[in-house]
């Protein structure tokens, strides 16, 4: 028996670019219709979102069934913060504020089972095939078909990027602009020339040491970031859809309303 492949690395390493949703919603469903519209991947948070395991773990179903792959935003913590995405059969993870090489080394440490790291062993769950996976196959496939994300979002890691980037067990860099718009004080300033110059950096030494460059923006910009060597691009969110279209339509509701004669009668 096999582990499920991961989509993302299928396409990731025959050179094509990956689409990728954020979900803040907190139910299978929005994961499910997502998949279903054709992303090859889902961006589930657990840094800024109370979503339980129970909640994560049905994100994981609704998009697998559709051959879709979540990738979760772990939060800071410990071990079983970061495996249980990956036990609960999630295709990869993406580590929050990767500050240097060190935290980089503790991270896949954690994540990735032997020959590079010591992640603590089960082969229960899902990811395992609840057992009827075979324990080296297990340890070894793990390894090459779930994948680690460390996010440069702030200066300091800047410095060792090189290092951190020709680390064994790291798949990917995601240079995330909003946070590090704020660390150099210029929150929002998406064009801000030390942005700029940083996610460039992130994408050409992602390219240097053989791993694959990720970002989040607006779609407008997607041809800009390929073009600068991103694989993969996050462009878009549900909360950023749902709201278009509630906005879109009570605006058009309320023109339509002030247009037309008010109904005549009622109940008295």
């Amino acid at each position: 028996m096999k582990m499920r492949e991961s989509r993302v690395l299928k396409k990731l390493r025959a050179g094509e670019v990956v689409s990728c949703l954020k979900v803040n919603f907190g139910d299978g469903q929005v994961s499910e219709l997502a998949a279903m519209a054709g992303f090859d991947c889902l961006w589930v948070d657990r840094e800024h979102l109370a979503q339980d395991w129970s909640v994560v773990a049905t994100h994981v179903w609704a998009a697998k069934a559709h051959n879709t792959d979540v990738m979760v935003r772990v939060p800071r913590g410990s071990y079983s913060d970061y495996v249980k995405p990956l036990e609960l059969d999630a295709a990869g993870i993406m580590v929050p504020h990767c500050m240097g090489v060190e935290d980089a080394r503790n991270v896949i440490k954690m994540t990735r089972f032997h020959p590079l790291g010591m992640r603590a062993i089960d082969g229960g769950n899902a990811d395992g095939l609840y057992t009827n996976l075979d324990f080296n196959e297990y340890l070894q496939q793990a390894n090459q078909q779930r994948f680690v994300v460390l996010q440069i979002e702030d200066p300091e890691p800047l410095d060792e990027l090189d290092e951190i980037a020709a680390l064994d067990g790291v798949d990917m860099l995601f240079f995330g602009p909003g946070d590090f718009s704020q660390a150099i004080g210029a929150p929002g300033e998406w064009n801000h020339p030390k942005l700029v110059a940083a996610r460039k950096r992130v994408a050409e030494v992602c390219r240097k040491h053989g791993k694959f460059a990720a970002t989040t923006g607006s779609i407008d910009r997607l041809e800009e970031f390929v073009s600068m060597g991103y694989q993969f691009v996050s462009v878009g969110a549900d909360v950023v859809g749902m709201s278009a279209y509630c906005h879109g339509l009570v605006s058009r509701f309320n023109k339509e309303t002030t247009t037309t004669q008010p109904v005549q009668g009622g109940y008295k």
